[in-house]
């Protein structure tokens, strides 16, 4: 008996082997095709950048400066918005590159995430107490307007938590970022809600975050987090 089996166990294992080498080869060209994706939307920013700043270089020549006694900030395009808008995988890249210091916070649990699960059509809301309530209403309603986000879709459970942090460094450390600093998050739902759970839990631990709110049906709705930072001088507190 175990004569005539040995053939179909060997014949067994090696379509195991194949299926194996199959798998993973097949995960070998999807990460390559994300990456040629990534570069052909890098390259393609860029270049629209260096053809707006030929056109503007144009448009001045000949022309002088002049003089104004202020200067009103403006709201940001769209084309601004999307530019910022990153791959959680490409910031976990950028975390794993220079260190682990840039994309981990002593006291943020994973285990948090786990003991408190949330529903995939849940709507996620956490306020600071010291956060003003009508500030809070205006991120509610999709008022407050961001530049800095991040999307979790396709990513483990590691690069996500990565992706969190470093966008919410990269926010806080850019000039240019408007105030209230909103950023935005999209978890997605899922059946199990499995990054959504970690992005509500991670959030409410982080030092930096006075409050979140899922996103208005027109810019993800409970798909997706908006979510307030601090930001230096900023006085959103109730007096």
């Amino acid at each position: 008996m175990s004569k005539s089996n040995a053939p179909q166990n060997t014949v067994f294992s090696s379509l195991n082997v194949l299926k194996a080498d199959l798998k993973k080869q097949a995960e070998i060209e999807k990460a390559k095709a994300e990456q040629r994706l990534l570069d052909e939307q890098a390259a393609k920013i860029a270049a629209q950048d260096a053809d707006a700043a030929a056109l503007f270089k144009n448009a001045i020549q000949g022309t002088k400066q002049i003089a104004q006694e202020a200067v009103i900030p403006k709201t940001p395009s769209a084309k601004l918005l999307k530019a910022k808008t990153a791959s959680a995988t490409v910031l976990a890249r950028r975390a794993a590159a220079i260190g682990t210091d840039g994309a981990s916070i002593d006291g943020i649990s994973d285990t948090k995430a786990l003991l408190n699960p949330v529903a995939s059509e849940a709507t996620l809301s956490f306020r600071q107490k010291t956060l003003q309530h009508g500030v809070f209403e205006q991120l509610k309603a999709g008022h407050l307007r961001w530049v800095h986000a991040v999307d979790l879709h396709g990513c483990t459970t590691e690069q996500a938590r990565a992706g969190v942090l470093e966008i919410i460094k990269a926010a806080q450390s850019d000039p240019e970022a408007l105030s209230p600093l909103v950023i935005k998050i999209v978890h997605g739902k899922g059946t199990e809600a499995t990054l959504k759970t970690y992005v509500n839990s991670w959030l409410r631990q982080h030092p930096e975050v006075m409050g979140f709110i899922s996103a208005p049906t027109n810019q993800g709705g409970t798909g997706a987090v908006l979510v307030l930072l601090k930001r230096g001088n900023d006085a959103f507190g109730d007096k």
